[in-house]
């Protein structure tokens, strides 16, 4: 006799619904990652700038870890400005213009102004940064970006003591960004922020690229923010105005879900989100069987950033 029982199966352990219907193309993709490392390689870099051959790596990369085979991250995508589905966002970003990008920076800074982003690399140092990269859906990757530490970018500006927030604001283009055009669940612009501290850990970085090559659209391009040890919603993508503030900005997930998406949002197992356990994850690209991993808390990166919460409450400040 056959006993039927049934098991309610966390929302967090469910493969995702573009995985499934793509698994061809994810399986050839992760083949190719393992049969041709070179095509990750710096070697391969399709940028012709003399500042991208032989990048340094960054001391703060992992070296231990197996990068996410690039096809995978350039389709892998949440971005809710074109579509809430993965697969879409990545096709649609393709129509976004990103040519003579300009920074407005300003606030509490000494120099404000327009700042061209060519100008901006111009000034300073591209290396390579191989970090973990860790969803709020409990799923990760591991990329090597191409980028330069935001403190860097903020130095150039002069910052006045007071700044003790850094706010990041996303483009508006509305033909292009079809969600903008109606107010889809999220307000626009989208809108994120560190504290000041944050910001200028050497950790903290400002992406122009990866796997060698200049970012693609759907991941961010031109220039993204990167925080390794916190959820990928706080990596804001095609950033165009970074503002220095006196007090805590309101970011866009927080003013959402307060109660499911922190301001802090650090990588946390021991505080679940309202849906699913953030205790595990899935390593995009790691096999279908092989068994979740154990989120670590920071991501694995707290020798590095724990201090910087040493007298908050992880569950409370989360």
């Amino acid at each position: 006799m056959i006993i039927k029982t049934e098991k309610t199966i966390p929302t967090s352990e469910i493969t995702d619904q573009w995985v499934f219907q793509r698994r061809r193309t994810i399986i050839k993709a992760m083949m190719a990652g393992m049969l041709l490392p070179s095509a990750v390689s710096l070697a391969s870099a399709g940028s012709d700038d003399p500042r991208w051959r032989d990048l340094q790596r960054s001391p703060y990369s992992d070296d231990t870890a197996s990068l996410t085979p690039k096809r995978l991250v350039e389709n892998y995508t949440n971005y809710y400005e074109f579509s809430f589905n993965k697969e879409d966002s990545s096709d649609l970003a393709q129509h976004l213009r990103i040519d003579r990008w300009n920074i407005a920076i300003g606030g509490e800074v000494e120099k404000p102004g327009q700042y061209f982003l060519e100008d901006i690399i111009a000034k300073l140092t591209l290396k390579e940064y191989v970090y973990r990269f860790r969803c709020v859906e409990a799923w990760s990757m591991v990329v090597p970006w191409v980028g330069f530490p935001l403190a860097d970018l903020i130095k150039l500006v002069n910052p006045l003591s007071t700044a003790k927030f850094v706010k990041f604001t996303t483009l508006m283009q509305p033909d292009t960004m079809p969600k903008q055009r109606i107010k889809a669940m999220l307000d626009w612009p989208y809108v994120e922020a560190l504290r000041i501290d944050e910001a200028v850990h050497p950790l903290t970085i400002m992406a122009v690229g990866m796997y060698g090559d200049i970012l693609p659209k759907q991941n961010g391009a031109p220039l993204r923010l990167v925080v390794p040890w916190k959820y990928g919603f706080k990596s804001i993508k095609a950033v165009v105005k970074i503002e220095l503030t006196k007090t805590a900005p309101m970011t866009t997930w927080h003013a959402f879900a307060p109660n499911e998406y922190g301001f802090y949002a650090n990588v946390n197992p021991d505080v679940p989100h309202p849906r699913w356990s953030q205790s595990s994850e899935r390593r995009l690209g790691s096999g279908y069987f092989m068994p979740r991993r154990r989120t670590e808390l920071f991501n694995g990166y707290g020798e590095q950033v724990a201090a910087m919460y040493g007298d908050l409450d992880l569950r409370h400040f989360f």
